[in-house]
């Protein structure tokens, strides 16, 4: 079974639930690639290991998880290399996959990757303060994550549409009146909360019964897939560009965005061919 990290606690608790604790509190658990790796390793074990029947994830610290990592300031969104770059770092095994469910207990900030990686879990409980937002198309790329897919099933097209497109950040109670949470807590109520769910599922459900009427939840149409391959291809457009560098910068520094690239001039051709 997966080993902690320095980044990455994994704790094993009865009655067969797997706590998965991003643990990066310095940088508000900024995301990383070592925190990737090590949440879907131990998402792909809690799948064959009968003796997990629910994992949750949470963040330590007042941060869930603050989204990428800026330390590079306006270069975080440099060119990636194209046969390498994937636009979900959960892509070797997403929580939806796993046959167990996955709750995130959110007990503090979730913003950009730090929220669109909850989406592909089952459930959420949110702290009620706080700050959440799928901000990409403020920082020059777009959601990731396969947001365009989840995003859609949780709120319904409208509430979708309007998040994703203005970028906004908004509150836990929000989450939970809109039905992208299924509650909202006081921050210390937020994990207790999900462990108690977690240990209802544990002793009071089927094993299989879960893990198929999982299976049965998560099937839709067009499907990911092509949801991952446009999200990848549309960031192998953005990433590297001015305004990819802008959306940061402006960030950082506190101000409103001087954005460059325009539609008429910059638009990806191809997505129009799809």
């Amino acid at each position: 079974m997966t080993d902690s990290t320095d980044a990455v606690l994994i704790e094993h608790h009865d009655p067969g639930v797997l706590v998965v604790t991003f643990n990066r509190p310095e940088t508000m658990n900024a995301f990383s690639s070592e925190m990737s790796a090590a949440f879907t390793t131990a998402l792909r074990d809690a799948d064959t290991d009968d003796s997990i029947r629910v994992v949750v994830v949470t963040g330590s610290g007042r941060a869930f998880c603050a989204g990428a990592d800026f330390s590079k300031g306006s270069g975080a969104f440099a060119t990636p290399t194209k046969e390498t770059f994937s636009s979900d770092p959960l892509d070797l095994f997403h929580p939806w996959e796993c046959r167990k469910p996955v709750i995130a207990a959110i007990n503090g900030h979730a913003v950009g990757i730090g929220m669109t990686m909850t989406l592909q879990c089952d459930l959420r409980i949110v702290a009620e303060e706080a700050k959440l937002g799928i901000v990409q198309n403020r920082r020059g790329v777009l959601p990731d994550a396969h947001a365009h897919w989840t995003l859609p099933r949780l709120v319904g097209h409208s509430r979708a549409t309007e998040l994703l497109l203005t970028g906004r950040m908004f509150r836990g109670t929000d989450a939970a009146e809109w039905g992208l949470a299924a509650e909202a807590l006081p921050a210390d109520a937020v994990l207790p909360r999900a462990m108690a769910l977690a240990t209802e599922i544990a002793t009071q459900t089927a094993p299989v019964s879960v893990g198929v009427s999982k299976r049965l939840l998560w099937m839709s149409a067009p499907g990911p897939d092509e949801i991952n391959k446009l999200e990848r291809d549309l960031h192998l457009h953005l990433m590297g560009t001015v305004d990819a560098r802008e959306g940061v910068q402006a960030f950082m520094e506190k101000r409103d965005p001087e954005w460059s690239l325009s539609p008429t001039e910059d638009w990806p051709t191809w997505l129009d061919e799809r």
